[in-house]
Formats: structure tokens, sequence, C-alpha cells
């Protein structure tokens, strides 16, 4: 069973935004074949590399009420209380803040944390130093959402761009409705998701521990 899950996640199909990549690769092989065949090997080793970075595998989001999932797959590197980014104008009192930090070797598509409507979106560019520091929070480029939940309760994620991610992609609006563990966008290669939980709310997962998008509960708002 755990052999067919594993298989399952490396061979899940990419996401749209590898196509690009995934058709250079393959240019990359036919041209290879017409001039030389070291080309050919480096268009093999980028498509594959390709194909499992971009992998986008389905993910079974806990149907209890109540649960905040995570928004990323990767391993929380900080569990703060700090205030939320300003350009969200959720206020400068302090919350929870679960950063979960996404390796190449992660799925690096973003799922929506709980279900509500998205009542803003802001980018802000800024640095790329690497996104396990605790730093990249404030200095690195990223692009934050507030969702506000049935509840009135707001809570915020933000995409972070890393050393190497350089491109921050986002497929929600302002006022869409968020559905819990449906995709909202990717990050390319490399970065860092954070979690802002709504006021008063405590999270249930502490650094190290290891999170699938969609499926990891962080915390509980009805406890």
């Amino acid at each position: 069973m755990a052999l067919v899950a594993s298989l399952r996640l490396v061979l899940a199909p990419p996401h749209p935004a590898g196509r690009p990549f995934l058709l250079g690769g393959v240019v990359a092989i036919v041209v290879g074949l017409i001039l030389t065949q070291w080309l050919t090997w480096i268009g093999v080793c980028f498509t594959l590399f390709c194909l499992y970075f971009f992998r986008d595998p389905e993910r079974v989001t806990p149907a209890r009420p109540g649960l905040v999932v995570a928004p990323a797959d990767g391993h929380v590197v900080s569990v703060a209380s700090v205030a939320p980014p300003p350009e969200l104008d959720l206020g400068t009192a302090p919350r929870w803040r679960v950063a979960i930090f996404l390796s190449v070797l992660d799925v690096h598509v973003n799922r929506m944390p709980v279900s509500g409507i998205v009542t803003r979106i802001a980018y802000r560019h800024g640095k790329f130093v690497n996104a396990s520091l605790d730093k990249a929070s404030v200095d690195n480029e990223r692009n934050a959402l507030a969702i506000r939940m049935a509840d009135g309760r707001d809570i915020a994620v933000v995409q972070i761009a890393g050393l190497i991610a350089r491109r921050i992609l986002c497929h929600v609006r302002e006022g869409d409705a968020a559905q819990i563990g449906a995709r909202f966008g990717i990050i390319r290669f490399g970065s860092r998701t954070d979690l802002y939980l709504p006021e008063g709310v405590t999270p249930l997962v502490e650094v190290g521990q290891t999170m699938i998008g969609g499926e990891t509960a962080i915390a509980d708002l009805l406890a």
C-alpha cells in the first residue's frame, strides 16, 4: 500500500504551470537527436526533473468542521506569534504564524487552508534570501491572501519566493469563494508558505513536522 501511494505521488500529472518547461525539455531532446547526443541527455534529465517538480497529486481533505489544513507540502520551520503582513490590513495584534519550507523535492502546489471569501490579495516585491530563514517572511518577494470565513474571522496565507524560486503564481482573485483544500497557486523551484491563524487560535503543529498540503490539520477553530 505504501509503495502504491509513493508511486501515485511521483507519477502524478504535472500542474499546468509546468507545461512551458516541459515543452522546452522536449524541444531540447528533439534538437539533440538532430545535432548532438549530449543535448539529448540534458533535455531528458530536465524533462524528468520538471515532471517530478510540477507533479500535482490529488489530496483528500479532512471533512471534520473547524479544521485548518496545511496550505503547502514541506516541513515546519517556525511557529511564532507575530503580526500579519501589513499589506493585508488585518491589524497589528500578534497571531500565530506557521511557516512551511518547501524544498525542490516537495510538491509546490498551494491549497486553501479554509473555506471562505478571498477579501484581499497583495503582491509585494522583495529579496530572494533562503526561504528557510525567519527573515524571509519580511524581506522576500511574496503574495499574501486574506480569507474571511463564515464566522467572520480572518485567516491569511502568504506565498513567499525563495533563494531559487523567482515566480509566484496565484489563480484566485479578490471576491472569489475559497474551498478548503482547493488549489489556488504554485511557487516555482523552492519556496515557503506562511499561514497566519485567527487571533486566539493555537496551532497543533511543531517545528520539524512534515506537512501535506490540503490534508494535514494545522489548527482546530472549534477547540
